[in-house]
């Protein structure tokens, strides 16, 4: 009979902690802007805040300087009606996304709000600031998040991709996660212009440590303004392998991008072999993406770089290699010589109106 109550009590309580859990669940999410605007990744971290529990409340942290900061800012606070708070760090020492100064924020800011989780995307962004941050906090963080069945459990994949792993976080407040952009996709979402948006409220950095700041430095950016769309979240996807053999030939690849309106891809074998910059490289340890149409020209289909792309709604691959591991994967696949195929695409597709 005592154990028995000792298991009603400790169910009891158990069941009263869950409760207050969810209850009063909070959620910081850690954004990214460009040119006065929301990333569109960013807005997929605050589609998975709605999936840890009901009425949880979703604080947008921005940090930068300038104006382009707080026009972001103002575009945040009506992008999503999830977001009830936009919080705007403005400073020089985050004119540039640095681990350092990113994660005393981060500290600063939950050591005043007190959130129960905190979420960034699994991109080059979130990968770099999150986990120091973690660190500071004391708490484990959860990576590569795919699905979320509750406030303290989580999906993520494992084995490049081969097998999903259901994790529970039993650590203490806050749970921080990075989340697949791909994997929490951004529906088209009415906002109500009369609602006015969420809040806008500045961070006191009167307190920031200033030693963490300086540890690194930033060097310089290098991009290439192309006018095709961001890799992570095009539409369409036109990637190339080594069987391009050089950076000449790679021309071929962005020459079908433009006229398709693609983002354009590479293996890492493309990018080690220095044909494009590896901002290009899709795969485990590139950039995930699932478009709705995915080409591939020579690529043999490895097991990491199928990692980063078979979540594709239509699968396109064109290989020399009948046996190539990426026609196993592909909804259609022409066994052909590219040099050959693409000319010949490029000849019959119709010019981008």
């Amino acid at each position: 009979m005592a154990s028995r109550l000792l298991l009603q009590n400790l169910s009891k309580r158990h069941l009263l902690r869950s409760t207050f859990a969810s209850r009063s669940a909070s959620t910081l999410v850690l954004a990214e802007h460009e040119g006065g605007s929301i990333k569109a990744q960013s807005l997929s971290a605050v589609v998975a805040a709605n999936s840890l529990s009901q009425d949880n409340p979703v604080s947008l942290l921005l940090a930068g300087s300038g104006s382009s900061l707080h026009q972001a800012a103002e575009k945040a606070a009506t992008c999503h009606p999830s977001i009830s708070q936009v919080l705007v760090a403005d400073s020089e020492k985050f004119a540039y996304p640095l681990a350092e100064p990113w994660a005393k924020l981060i500290q600063l800011v939950q050591l005043k709000g007190d959130y129960s989780h905190v979420i960034a995307t699994s991109d080059s962004f979130g990968k770099n600031i999150l986990p120091r941050a973690a660190a500071l906090l004391d708490v484990s963080p959860v990576t590569d998040v795919v699905d979320i069945n509750g406030p303290r459990q989580f999906i993520r994949p494992i084995y490049a991709g081969n097998a999903l792993c259901t994790v529970r976080y039993t650590g203490a407040n806050p749970c921080m996660l990075t989340v697949r952009s791909t994997s929490f996709p951004v529906r088209p979402i009415s906002v109500d212009s009369k609602s006015g948006g969420a809040s806008i409220s500045e961070v006191d950095l009167s307190t920031l440590d200033e030693d963490s700041v300086g540890k690194s430095r930033f060097m310089k950016l290098s991009s290439q303004d192309t006018g095709r769309p961001d890799l992570g979240s095009a539409k369409i996807v036109v990637t190339g392998g080594r069987a391009l053999k050089s950076a000449e030939n790679f021309k071929m690849i962005e020459k079908l991008a433009e006229k398709l309106g693609a983002a354009v891809g590479a293996t890492r074998a493309a990018v080690d072999a220095g044909f494009v910059p590896n901002d290009l490289q899709v795969g485990q340890t590139g950039k995930i993406v699932a478009p709705e149409l995915y080409m591939a020209f020579g690529v043999s289909g490895a097991i990491q770089h199928l990692a980063g792309m078979k979540d594709s709604k239509i699968i396109v691959a064109v290989n020399k290699d009948s046996d190539a591991p990426i026609f196993q994967v592909a909804d259609y696949g022409l066994v052909g010589d590219l040099f050959e195929v693409i000319p010949e695409l490029l000849e019959k597709l119709p010019e981008k109106k």
